[in-house]
């Protein structure tokens, strides 16, 4: 005998048969893109020969994984990877938060259009033409050190100094990122009920205190989802932006997790050890995801999805 929530399905299902459908290329590309790739991951277990295929090479079991951990750089890789990550998204969410408070606080409409569409404009570049962008400004004959020995200083190899390419890539991610962030903020600002604040003019609060009683509290949930987003890709590290600038003088502080696959895997033909570190990473990630989610529920009281 059909349940009540049964035949509610079944009619919802009747209602929204056109919606259903569209969303079928969408499922198919999902599937042929994300899903069937899935099936490369039994590399991870084999000594992986492209000659003989998926299903024709020699099963190792968790020999790769093993190799993996024994590699004596392989702990600063992934320290390299959270390090940077970690800063990153830090960064990135504080500066997104502060554009779109400021942002919000504007009262010409049209100049605070123009400005998020400018800064938003970025977001929308490959790192592979940023990159090019970066180094021509950040070079030694670049307008940025043109201006610091025009101050008196000298010059800086942003590119070859370790310490300074992490600056670098900091800097960079937010200035690529900064305005996506900004937009889906300020998205949440938009919503908030206005009475709130005319309630605070009544009992006299300031500007600063609207923002950290009302405005602040009020994007909560929406930072709390861009972090836990944010998080599940930490061990990702950014290889568009590191692979477009690094080089092997900086090597040892910005290789990251996904640069070391690509050299190992591609460069080197050691398929089976880059399907393995990526497999990990993969794990972790997911496991990062789930546990920020719970995490943001039980101590915020924040349930995005």
């Amino acid at each position: 005998m059909r349940t009540t929530a049964d035949l509610r399905k079944k009619n919802s299902f009747k209602r929204h048969w056109q919606k259903h459908v569209m969303m079928l290329p969408c499922l198919g590309l999902l599937l042929l893109f994300q899903y069937v790739p899935m099936v490369g991951l039994v590399m991870a277990f084999q000594n992986y020969v492209p000659s003989n295929g998926y299903f024709g090479s020699e099963w190792v079991g968790l020999y790769w994984f093993k190799y993996m951990f024994n590699m004596g750089n392989f702990g600063s890789v992934v320290w390299n990877t959270l390090f940077i990550s970690i800063l990153k998204i830090t960064t990135a969410l504080f500066s997104s938060v502060v554009l779109a408070l400021m942002l919000n606080e504007m009262a010409s409409k049209r100049l605070k259009t123009l400005i998020q569409s400018a800064i938003l404009f970025t977001y929308f570049i490959s790192w592979i033409v940023l990159s090019d962008i970066v180094k021509d400004i950040v070079a030694q004959d670049g307008a940025v050190n043109q201006i610091i020995r025009s101050l008196g200083g000298e010059g800086i190899s942003f590119l070859t100094d370790d310490k300074w390419f992490i600056v670098l890539l900091i800097v960079t991610n937010i200035w690529k990122e900064i305005g996506y962030n900004a937009v889906i903020i300020s998205a949440a600002l938009s919503a908030i009920d206005p009475a709130l604040y005319e309630a605070a003019d009544l009992d006299g609060a300031n500007r600063f205190q609207k923002i950290r009683f009302i405005t602040v509290p009020a994007i909560g949930t929406t930072v709390a989802m861009l972090l836990i987003l944010a998080l599940g890709g930490v061990l990702s590290g950014g290889f568009d932006q590191i692979h477009n600038l690094y080089n092997s003088t900086v090597l040892s502080s910005s290789d990251i997790i996904d640069t070391y696959v690509f050299r190992m895997g591609i460069n080197r033909g050691m398929y089976s050890l880059g399907t393995a570190v990526g497999f990990f990473k993969s794990v972790v990630g997911a496991v990062l995801l789930v546990s920020s989610h719970k995490a943001a529920e039980k101590y915020a009281g924040y349930r995005v999805f």
